[in-house]
């Protein structure tokens, strides 16, 4: 397999996701090498020839900017930096973030405007190639000079020191370098400061996210067709005359989709007694619409940060310019989080409510989804985890981008909470899954009370499927096991294989 090589061309998700789960080395272009090789040549020729200070670079740093820093502490600067800032307390970041982390801030140093020495890139990109992950934890960051904390995590091991997971096992990195023949990286003037600048935690944590999202909102619609075709729900609200009425491509797409899934379905044409359905199930299309155009807003914002530089001070070698300004500062990224977790909240809060209408009793489904009620508790308490999940998304949602907390003696005097919200966020989308396959799991019981009539092909293949795993509940059987199937079928279980089942026909 060829390395996926780091351009100055834009990253998309698709681009990104690729590379992830065909777990493809990298590696610089030339164009990036030569760009990070000028910028640093130009930053030693500056400093040699400046005499007035260059923040960060012959300064100290936040409040302390305004002390000078002799030419030969630079380097030890840089390195002091490193360590004071690895700060991380709380639980350790997700290997898969990590590795997310380690590639964005090597795609943001490789535009040649940090002024970082190209083997402190190369030994990132060597890191990323051999799966050498640094520890670093989820408690630090105030997502406004950079994710500072975190990001110094990932540094330290630049320098031989911090630990990191090397072959599944957390180890001391000097054990890791004695191991492979590597030599500590001598940091150079302002390399400090590029690898700890930046918004790289809370862009990892976002991409992370985002990944996942792209294909649990296609599981939130397929198993919403499968419920509402389970619950004898009418089809009418899907007619797309009426979404097109209303413009928005969230709610249209939604639609399309449901048509598309309930498709050759026996109890969706089937007519029906009642004139109206339950919200949760008539408007899926609003509901649903609304999140997909949600996320779709925070996409834009994370691929934008994910091809810009976000340290500083910024070097322009041609402009002959180097400008301290706040390129990284997560107010973009901080409201974005907030803005999908709340949309991913609201999947997981209408999917609970069908739950609850599909145990209740209504057309001619049995109390609870058994044969024999009252001996039998059957689906009654998954409704209740899934309520609880429920109600602490609701408290996740309280949105970090409105906090703020003056830092650095005032002189970082505005933050954005970024980081907190990109940990909220990622247990906000845990729980959605969850929730997800609560209802998938309650959707599928319910299917078996209306044979022999059978909803749609492709919902029929997903059935059979989930059957091999999940058997049909007669009598009350411990349910946890029966939830925890039904989330690793949606984590092992591609949505487009159901989709693709009608594009062929």
């Amino acid at each position: 397999m060829h390395p996926y090589t780091i351009k100055t061309q834009h990253l998309d998700f698709k681009t990104l996701g690729d590379i992830l789960v065909s777990k493809s080395k990298i590696a610089l272009s030339d164009k990036c090498r030569e760009l990070i090789v000028k910028c640093r040549h130009y930053l030693d020729q500056k400093i040699l020839s400046q005499t007035t200070p260059v923040y960060g670079v012959t300064t100290g740093f936040g409040s302390l900017c305004n002390h000078s820093i002799s030419a030969r502490d630079l380097g030890q600067l840089q390195k002091n930096l490193v360590m004071s800032h690895a700060c991380g307390m709380g639980e350790r970041v997700p290997d898969e973030i990590v590795k997310i982390m380690l590639l964005l801030k090597i795609q943001s140093l490789s535009y040649g405007k940090s002024g970082v020495q190209l083997t402190t890139v190369e030994r990132l990109i060597d890191f990323y190639n051999h799966d050498i992950l640094p520890v670093v934890y989820s408690q630090g960051s105030l997502g406004a000079s950079g994710d500072l904390s975190p990001l110094a995590h990932l540094s330290l091991p630049l320098l031989g020191l911090g630990e990191v997971i090397y072959k599944g096992k957390e180890v001391a990195t000097a054990d890791v370098y004695a191991q492979l023949g590597w030599k500590p990286i001598e940091l150079a003037s302002k390399e400090g400061l590029a690898l700890l600048n930046g918004t790289q935690f809370m862009g990892a944590y976002g991409t992370y996210i985002l990944l996942r999202t792209f294909e649990l909102e296609k599981w939130a619609d397929i198993i919403g067709a499968l419920s509402l075709d389970a619950f004898d729900g009418r089809i009418e609200p899907f007619v797309d005359e009426v979404h097109q009425i209303r413009h928005h491509q969230g709610q249209i797409e939604t639609a399309r989709r449901i048509r598309t899934l309930l498709s050759g379905s026996e109890l969706i044409w089937r007519e029906k007694k009642h004139v109206q359905d339950p919200y949760s199930f008539r408007c899926m299309p609003q509901v649903h619409g609304a999140s997909k155009d949600a996320i779709g807003y925070v996409a834009g914002v994370f691929e934008n940060e994910i091809n810009a530089v976000t340290d500083n001070p910024t070097i322009f070698p041609e402009e002959d310019m180097i400008i301290s300004a706040g390129n990284f500062h997560g107010q973009p990224l901080a409201l974005a989080l907030d803005f999908l977790a709340i949309a991913l909240a609201e999947l997981g809060n209408i999917s609970e409510r069908r739950v609850y209408r599909l145990i209740s009793g209504e057309r001619k489904l049995p109390s609870f989804l058994v044969a024999n009620p009252g001996l039998n508790s059957g689906f009654m308490i998954p409704q209740y985890t899934a309520a609880s999940i429920v109600s602490q998304n609701k408290q996740y949602c309280t949105p970090a981008s409105i906090d703020s907390i003056e830092s650095s003696q005032g002189q970082e005097d505005h933050v954005s909470m970024g980081a907190n919200g990109a940990v909220k966020a990622l247990k906000v989308l845990e729980n959605l899954e969850k929730l997800l396959a609560i209802e998938l799991l309650n959707a599928a019981q319910a299917m078996e009370f209306r044979r022999p009539e059978k909803t749609s092909p492709g919902l029929e293949k997903l059935l059979q499927e989930l059957r091999e795993q999940i058997r049909f509940v007669e009598d009350d059987t411990i349910m946890y096991r029966e939830m925890q199937n039904a989330q690793e079928f949606i984590k092992t279980h591609s949505t487009e294989r159901y989709f693709s089942f009608y594009q062929q026909k």
